[in-house]
């Protein structure tokens, strides 16, 4: 099967985006992801799925936490930011739940503590146990068939 018309099924599903966060070493470091899912509410467990190829891998395994930060629809530059699309220089400000750095004004920033990890083809998933979750009213980012958007609110039928 062509990698393309599989990159391009998966992009039919509609997603929200995240930033995760992590801090190694008094630095912080995030990346966009749209791999994000929740597992279980006993106990309360999120997964995320990494690339072997990206440096988040590592610094989530030196650090055994991380944040998934879900973005609101006015975040796209966020997004941007840390999937590589801007490439000049910006200083980020985070704000920090539990010491861990989260993204600031996020719909949600949700922190975890490494859980377990699992291989799978070319990603890791990490399983991660909730250990606080911060919430704000607001629309989401979300991302489909390769485009940022976002949900207009519905009126009732």
């Amino acid at each position: 099967m062509d990698d393309r018309l599989f990159r391009n099924a998966m992009g039919k599903f509609a997603t929200g985006v995240t930033v995760i966060t992590t801090e190694v070493d008094g630095e912080a470091h995030g990346m966009t992801a749209n791999a994000f899912m929740s597992v279980s509410l006993d106990p309360k467990l999120v997964v995320i799925s990494i690339g072997e190829k990206a440096k988040m891998l590592e610094k989530i395994n030196q650090s055994g936490t991380f944040a998934v930060n879900i973005l609101a629809a006015e975040q796209q530059e966020v997004s941007m930011l840390f999937a590589g699309q801007i490439k000049e220089k910006r200083e980020t400000e985070f704000d920090r739940i539990q010491d861990v750095p989260v993204i600031k004004d996020a719909l949600a920033n949700i922190v975890c503590k490494v859980y377990s990890k699992q291989a799978a083809g070319d990603h890791t998933l990490f399983i991660g146990e909730v250990q606080d979750i911060v919430l704000r009213e607001g629309a989401p980012l979300t991302f489909f068939a390769g485009k940022y958007g976002e949900i207009t609110e519905r009126q009732p039928v």
